[in-house]
């Protein structure tokens, strides 16, 4: 899916856009919660380190350009923690605070797909053929465990979207806004109940998923999330 040209034109500043406007925040996270995020990304990027190298040799062989992928997501929306004041219109609203994402690149290196924000569609001729393989079991996304560490994640949340994606999906679904009231996770409920995303249709689905999640978060849930999502990796579903 290609975003309007007027919405990802406006959004090309968007690492320099401060949060804007105000709104209700929820519960927000508990500190055993982020602790236990912390925890496990500690202990998987020690665990993984090893496999992760590995594919690093495996891509820089296989294609040219760099091991890793970064890309603009949109994270937590601070604003109602930040309680911010004054004339905050002035600065363009992108929903959260901007952060860059990191994975193990799967695609061909070109210049030209840097400035579009587009789902990958099935059967993209970019995606190498190691990037196949690790796209369907998610091993692209084991670098995230450094944004955990850093605070732009959490192991569990709803996947962080692209900046013109996510104003154009805000436009498009009622509600899609709240989901950035927590940070933006590796993996989440959503994910272990579908795939990656086609459609608007599928976003509203997860969005139903995303905001259940909202609803019960906590230590337990998201342990039993992490969990669940091992055997999603294992058998590959829903990669692409």
């Amino acid at each position: 899916m290609t975003m309007p040209g007027n919405a990802a034109a406006s959004l090309s500043r968007g690492g320099n856009a401060r949060v804007a406007g105000a709104g209700s925040w929820g519960r927000g996270e508990g500190g055993a919660r982020r602790l236990l995020n912390v925890v496990v990304a500690a202990v998987g990027l020690v665990l993984a380190l090893p496999l992760m190298l590995v594919l690093a040799a495996l891509i820089k062989v296989t294609s040219r350009g760099p091991v890793l992928f970064r890309q603009t997501r949109i994270g937590l929306d601070r604003r109602a923690l930040m309680h911010a004041g004054g004339n905050t219109r002035r600065h363009l609203d992108l929903g959260g605070q901007p952060f860059t994402l990191h994975k193990l690149r799967t695609m061909r290196a070109d210049p030209r797909d840097r400035a579009r924000q587009v789902w990958t569609a099935p059967d993209d001729e970019r995606v190498t053929v190691i990037g196949r393989l690790l796209r369907r079991l998610r091993l692209d996304e084991l670098p995230q465990l450094v944004n955990v560490l850093r605070g732009d994640m959490n192991i569990v949340g709803p996947r962080p979207e692209q900046p013109a994606i996510f104003v154009y999906l805000r436009e498009q679904i009622e509600g899609y806004q709240r989901r950035q009231r927590v940070r933006p996770g590796i993996t989440g409920w959503a994910q272990i109940h579908q795939g990656y995303d086609m459609s608007v249709d599928d976003v509203r689905r997860k969005l139903a998923y995303d905001l259940e999640y909202l609803r019960s978060q906590s230590a337990l849930e998201d342990l039993k999330i992490i969990l669940r999502t091992l055997p999603v990796m294992l058998l590959g579903r829903g990669g692409r």
